[in-house]
């Protein structure tokens, strides 16, 4: 069995997670964070979201490319934080490829909102913590650490590098 390439590892941590949390560095140097609903598209190493051109986080992004994208799914235990370098895309075709009607919320002109562009992280490193799914199983791992004194590494913190 092939081991897995770091896209490939990344791609199947957060492809069911949908929203992310955007962290970008203000002029000041406060960190500021809002939501953002990833792409459904596979992943070859760039994360991409839609946004407006004339935003605090584009301005933010023109300053400073680096940024973070925090994932989470408390269901299944699983957190993501993805570093990399963000730039802002106005490319037509690649627009209308990712387009969704529920973005019409945000963006009610559609595709014609000159204001519409897409946010592109290229990812550099992530780190994961992917614990055990099911309550039963965290519940196991918890009698067998705290009541029987048993222990043991865990298995499912890890690092990705993209570059």
């Amino acid at each position: 069995m092939s081991e897995k390439t770091p896209a490939e590892t990344l791609a199947g941590l957060i492809t069911d997670i949908r929203m992310a949390m955007l962290t970008t560095a203000a002029p000041d140097g406060s960190l500021r964070s809002r939501p953002m609903a990833t792409q459904r598209r596979p992943f070859d190493g760039t994360l991409w979201f839609f946004t407006g051109v004339d935003t605090a986080k584009a301005d933010e992004i023109s300053l400073d490319q680096h940024v973070n994208l925090a994932y989470a799914d408390p269901k299944r235990n699983r957190y993501v934080s993805v570093e990399g370098a963000a730039r802002i895309v106005r490319d037509r075709s690649m627009m209308e490829r990712m387009w969704e009607d529920d973005y019409k919320a945000w963006f009610p002109n559609g595709l014609d909102d000159p204001q519409l562009a897409l946010l592109a992280v290229r990812v550099r490193r992530a780190e994961y913590w992917d614990g055990a799914g099911s309550g039963v199983r965290q519940l196991k791992g918890f009698i067998q650490e705290h009541v029987l004194g048993e222990s043991k590494p865990d298995p499912k913190h890890g690092h990705v590098t993209m570059e």
